[in-house]
């Protein structure tokens, strides 16, 4: 920023020098002027003498009234600038600095400011942070040596060859992988000659709006798909039936239930994105209270056990009787429901689904079974919307692939969270964390309310 200055220093010290000039030839006019009129004159006669002389002093007065008059007022010349003056003007011009650099510092965006050449004049800390990677101080060196990025290279050139507005959009890599709306616009110092001119680039950072739009792409892409699948069912069943069918006894009522089950399965898939979109806008209410686990994993083996029959699987409650946790009841009942629901599915015969609880910093509600287990490469992405491991088989179990979203979504309207521990073949354990119950919070006959919006 420094040099920027400078510049504009020799700006305003070629107008001074100019306006110096022209005081300098008025007065050798009046001097030239002077000369001339004793020369024209007759002989010298004391009249004349007087006569030039107080021409010539009036020429003085008038030409010093001119040139204060110039300088608007009656200031003291640059040349007679005192020291004191000086050095209030210093002052106010590294107070402008600092301004203008804390001013630069504390934008979000990456600014950076490049000269003709496109050598790098100034930048601000968020450009620091861009570009993180480069190493050594990045000031004074051309804007190729500090990155490859052909976007951004051709939006410099553009805006300083065209003398306009230049936008390109930027993906880079630094710690992770960030998308930049990269404006710049070109940048003149007064002067016309080449060395005067440069260009301002501006990096808004879109990583997080360039991934919603992606989230929400991929979940109208999901719902359109998870709905056009019972729904074509559906249609094809009851052409079937209009076209005869149902005056078929062996087989009208099978077609029945065919279009009853995906009837439900399409309810039960607008019920969860319903429900899963109330929690996200933090329309739902929770009520916290103490809860006694091992009756409500009670009630959840109870309403499954039908289910864990049919597929020949286990539900052991190894919750003890005297575990308390700190939770809305309904809700932690609805997340423990799909965890086990899930374990149920995905196990194979004969096998075993438990339910446990660990208490330390927090309050950790376990639900493990010894089925297939799960590749690490689907992990980080097991609790997004409609993402499953098996696609195939999740939907022949009637799976609507937003249960997982919801138990995350419900266990952060907590105040805790969910994870994942598996190994292909050796089953997997999801994990409820939810905040330890006080001492004091046991005796409490209020609950405590909490709402969805506390964790998005």
């Amino acid at each position: 920023m420094d040099s920027i200055f400078e510049r504009l220093n020799r700006c305003r010290l070629r107008s001074s020098l100019k306006l110096m000039s022209l005081r300098l030839w008025f007065a050798l006019f009046l001097c030239g002027a002077s000369l001339a009129a004793l020369l024209v004159v007759p002989p010298w006669t004391l009249r004349t003498g007087l006569a030039i002389f107080f021409a010539i002093l009036g020429g003085i007065a008038f030409g010093q009234l001119f040139t204060r008059r110039s300088r608007g007022g009656g200031e003291p010349s640059s040349e007679a600038e005192t020291t004191e003056q000086t050095l209030r003007r210093e002052y106010e011009r590294r107070r402008a600095l600092a301004l203008l650099e804390a001013t630069m510092n504390s934008m979000r965006e990456g600014l950076i400011v490049v000269d003709h050449a496109l050598r790098v004049v100034a930048l601000n800390r968020a450009a620091r942070e861009i570009f993180s990677r480069v190493e050594g101080p990045l000031e004074h060196k051309r804007l190729s040596e500090w990155t490859r990025n052909p976007e951004i290279n051709s939006a410099f050139k553009a805006a300083l060859s065209h003398n306009k507005q230049a936008e390109a959009k930027v993906e880079m890599q630094a710690r992770e992988r960030q998308t930049f709306d990269l404006r710049v616009v070109p940048l003149h110092l007064g002067d016309d000659d080449d060395s005067s001119r440069g260009a301002v680039g501006v990096f808004f950072d879109i990583t997080r709006l360039e991934r919603l739009e992606r989230v929400r792409q991929e979940f109208l892409s999901n719902v359109s798909h998870e709905l056009r699948t019972p729904l074509t069912a559906i249609l094809a069943f009851i052409e079937t039936l209009e076209d005869g069918a149902i005056d078929d006894p062996d087989n009208n009522l099978r077609f029945l239930a065919v279009i009853r089950r995906n009837a439900k399965r399409m309810h039960n898939l607008i019920d969860d994105i319903l429900e899963l979109s109330a929690i996200e806008a933090g329309i739902e209410s929770f009520k916290a209270e103490p809860v006694r686990l091992r009756a409500l994993v009670g009630d959840v083996t109870t309403a499954l056990a039908g289910r864990a029959s049919a597929r020949r699987v286990t539900l052991s409650n190894e919750v003890s009787p005297e575990v308390v946790v700190l939770a809305d009841a309904r809700r932690l009942e609805q997340m423990l429901t799909n965890l086990v629901d899930n374990a149920i599915k995905f196990s194979r015969e004969h096998e075993r689904v438990t339910i446990g609880h660990e208490r330390g910093a927090r309050d950790r509600i376990s639900v493990t079974d010894t089925g297939d287990g799960i590749s690490s490469e689907h992990l980080p992405r097991i609790f997004e919307r409609f993402y499953r491991v098996d696609r195939a088989r999740s939907r022949d179990m009637g799976g609507t692939g937003l249960g997982l979203a919801i138990v995350k979504h419900l266990a952060r309207a907590h105040g805790g969270e969910v994870s994942v521990n598996s190994r292909p073949g050796e089953g997997s354990t999801f994990t409820i964390e939810l905040p330890a119950v006080a001492p004091e919070q046991l005796a409490e006959e209020d609950s405590i309310d909490l709402t969805a919006a506390r964790s998005l």
